[in-house]
């Protein structure tokens, strides 16, 4: 456990954190705001709030995202959104001492990752903490990897250092908390180093993300960005990650590495499926991450958006490939969202997995956004959120369900890779309680002079689904069964 001096700095921050509690009251929509950008500086894009992760542990829901989107980068701060009572009521605020705007030293703060350390009892928000190199912000000084802890999500520690100096980029965090584990209590945090044609490295703390090792690549020096990784219950470390081939070879894979020696070393990545994609008409900005989640029995499930199943890639499809080990992969599968060729495109999906099911009694949700026209210009295209279900480990879904939507580019921010909602998206599950917290941004129409895009969630319980996924070559049209196994359409088990 930490020393009285760490709890004591809590306290005193306690002072300053800026915490506002309030009740989870869905709107007219069905919608729970989380969260609204405070910031006002005019070089920044307000009121926006982007790219949230969200976890969830015991009773407890903490969702990081960026708050106030820069064009050329970054965002004023941190933001966080915190229940403790399985999502009834809510707590707001921004990391302290992070960026120059609350008292810290970065000029902004980008990519928060949430993770939670049952064996010390804490929460790890990691992120991005950028200094500028030029008033233009066009090539950045130095981009460290910075980790805040808090014991129940709402008073956070100051900035603790993971990995600092040059360009790095896209990190992301989580512990082994399977007591029965070797390295139970053990966290790690991915991350890329752009100056190396995205060379990925880990990184290991074993007290809470108080301190960290030195970084580290794989076996066989992997390139690639975007790692989601997961902890087996046995304590192999599986990190999905997008691979980018070499400088000369350059294509988009998914591919998988692990370590089975608590971070001491790191294997040689494998592939996964090489990936077909298209880019979302009208500059929305996207890239082809993989979302992660895991089973209680250790099954890893990779979700991505690819095209391979639309005839001459006409449309993204969301598609799932499942391992028992992080080196052996199933064949890749299409979720049936909508019809094939029915001309929609699905992207930037955000997967939660029930850690307390496992196998072919798994629950999974799936929150996405996508356009109903994938072949919509930046004056038409209509952004929705999605969401859809499963109650045995993705063999079947169930209907979608819009929860937010339509939304125009012209309401979102815009940075130098196009318009933004995020690059990533969670659905946290509450143990054993069967209720998924799908958080992600929304956008209404500007007024007065400002965007309004925020956080948001629904909570409403999860219904299971009853559309077969399509295996893998199949250009066909879509599943179909009877009428009664369609869900309602509600985002609930």
């Amino acid at each position: 456990m930490l020393g009285s001096a760490f709890h004591r700095s809590l306290i005193v921050l306690a002072s300053v954190c800026a915490v506002l509690a309030f009740a989870a009251s869905a709107g007219a929509s069905g919608l729970t705001r989380l969260s609204t950008d405070p910031f006002t500086n005019a070089d920044a894009q307000h009121r926006t709030e982007v790219e949230p992760h969200a976890l969830a542990w015991g009773n407890t829901i903490v969702a990081a995202f960026q708050v106030g989107r820069f064009f050329s980068g970054g965002s004023d701060d941190i933001g966080f959104a915190t229940s403790n009572d399985g999502g009834s009521t809510w707590s707001k605020g921004v990391l302290p001492d992070v960026t120059k705007r609350v008292g810290g030293k970065y000029d902004r703060a980008s990519d928060p990752s949430v993770a939670y350390d049952a064996a010390h009892r804490l929460w790890i928000v990691s992120y991005l903490g950028i200094n500028a190199g030029s008033a233009s912000f066009t090539r950045p000084q130095r981009i460290d990897i910075e980790a805040s802890v808090s014991s129940a999500g709402i008073v956070w520690s100051e900035p603790i250092t993971i990995s600092k100096g040059g360009h790095q980029d896209k990190n992301w965090t989580v512990c082994d908390n399977t007591p029965s584990s070797p390295f139970y209590g053990h966290c790690y945090t991915e991350f890329d180093n752009f100056a190396q044609f995205d060379r990925v490295y880990m990184s290991t703390s074993t007290d809470g993300g108080i301190s960290w090792s030195g970084k580290k690549a794989t076996a066989d020096a992997v390139n690639g960005f975007g790692g989601q990784l997961v902890v087996q219950p046995d304590g192999t470390v599986v990190v999905p990650v997008l691979g980018l081939g070499t400088p000369k070879a350059f294509a988009f894979q998914i591919r998988s590495f692990t370590s089975t020696d608590g971070g001491v070393s790191w294997n040689d990545s494998v592939l996964v499926s090489l990936v077909q994609h298209r880019f979302p008409n009208g500059g929305l900005r996207e890239i082809v991450f993989p979302s992660v989640g895991i089973d209680a029995d250790g099954t890893v499930y990779a979700v991505w958006s690819d095209c391979r199943f639309e005839t001459a890639c006409a449309a993204n499809d969301l598609v799932l490939s499942t391992s028992s080990d992080g080196t052996s992969w199933s064949d890749v599968a299409r979720i049936p969202i909508d019809p094939v060729a029915s001309g929609a495109d699905h992207f930037l999906p955000g997967l939660g997995v029930d850690k307390s099911t496992a196998g072919s009694s798994a629950k999974l949700g799936l929150v996405y956004y996508s356009y109903p026209d994938a072949d919509c210009t930046a004056e038409t295209c209509q952004v929705d959120v999605g969401f859809v279900s499963s109650t045995n480990g993705g063999s079947t879904w169930s209907a979608p369900s819009q929860l937010a939507g339509p939304m125009t580019l012209r309401w979102l921010p815009v940075t130098t890779s196009g318009s933004m909602v995020g690059v990533y998206f969670a659905t946290a599950i509450v143990d054993r309680s069967g209720v998924g917290y799908p958080v992600f941004a929304v956008a209404n129409a500007p007024g007065g002079g400002f965007l309004d895009e925020a956080m948001y969630t629904s909570a409403q319980p999860l219904t299971g689904g009853a559309r077969p996924a399509r295996s893998a070559g199949a250009h066909t049209g879509p599943a179909t069964v009877p009428p009664a196994a369609w869900s309602p359409g509600h985002v609930t088990w």
